[in-house]
């Protein structure tokens, strides 16, 4: 995948009937079905069932199996409630005999109300300052552990700044934070708000259990944890555009239990909350 029209063949699902949708895997990576898609492709089935215009304003979700690449994913939609405010679904997935995920989400009529939001960071880099995942392999790749290496090498529809850029080979403790631009690739023009709310939440799975692992940076890397995606939720608070880069700001208020903790804020560029993020996922060391 290499621009956001490929990105969208993967989200959009096949309609098998009202409330059951197929879908196909793309790897990112890993030998596994990446997470994100999973959220993303569960969304767009239960943004499907609803018929009167309300929208997506949060989901709640858990990885129950590693999804395998080869196989389709079917989801199946509940129609949990349909009431005078809000509506709320429940999606199933399923490969084979296999439940690997399920879902809730509710969707709201629009309402006027009171607003405010949090700032975004004081003084962070802006993406012209920065390198991208595609520039930190061209220059740097021949340094990079091999695993981060063939990583880093795959094309995507999405363009990633991160706004530090830590050696890996340093090995050492960072903050319990990690902040990143980044932006579509290919034409974003006449997107309606389900569908950007779709490509966002594939985005959101991306980076976050970064600030998971920096604090025991010295001692943990990909090559000696498991790491894994274990439950995701996310609010949306506000229209946005794919136009300029977007940024995604993480922190991770604590790790134990070989469980870590994550949450995280999205912002345009001008400083609008457009959505917030909490995930818990497995940070497993590997016993020699």
């Amino acid at each position: 995948m290499t621009t956001v029209d490929d990105l969208l063949n993967l989200l959009v699902l096949d309609k098998i009937s009202d409330t059951e949708f197929n879908g196909e895997s793309k790897a990112i990576g890993s030998p596994i079905v990446f997470g994100g898609q999973v959220l993303a492709q569960a969304i767009n089935a239960a943004s499907r069932t609803i018929t009167n215009k309300r929208v997506l304003h949060s989901m709640h979700a858990y990885f129950l199996e590693t999804g395998d690449l080869e196989l389709p994913i079917t989801y199946n939609v509940s129609v949990v409630r349909d009431g005078g405010s809000f509506s709320v679904r429940r999606v199933t997935a399923h490969q084979k005999s296999t439940t690997i995920f399920i879902l809730s989400a509710s969707f709201h009529k629009k309402e006027d109300g009171y607003a405010h939001q949090i700032d975004m960071k004081p003084n962070i880099k802006q993406p012209e300052e920065l390198l991208s995942w595609t520039n930190i392999y061209n220059e740097y790749g021949s340094f990079l552990p091999k695993g981060l290496k063939s990583f880093l090498a795959i094309e995507r529809p999405i363009e990633f700044k991160p706004t530090t850029f830590v050696n890996p080979n340093d090995k050492k403790d960072l903050p319990p934070n990690y902040d990143v631009w980044f932006k579509l690739k290919g034409n974003v023009k006449g997107l309606d708000l389900a569908t950007k709310q779709q490509i966002l939440t594939y985005i959101s799975d991306y980076n976050i259990l970064t600030s998971t692992l920096n604090p025991h940076a010295s001692k943990a890397h990909l090559g000696n944890t498991i790491t894994a995606s274990l439950d995701h939720s996310m609010w949306f608070f506000r229209d946005f555009d794919f136009s300029d880069w977007l940024l995604y700001s993480m922190e991770s208020p604590s790790t134990s239990s070989a469980r870590g903790f994550a949450r995280g804020n999205i912002f345009t560029r001008d400083g609008k909350l457009i959505a917030s993020v909490a995930q818990e996922g497995l940070m497993r060391p590997i016993k020699k």
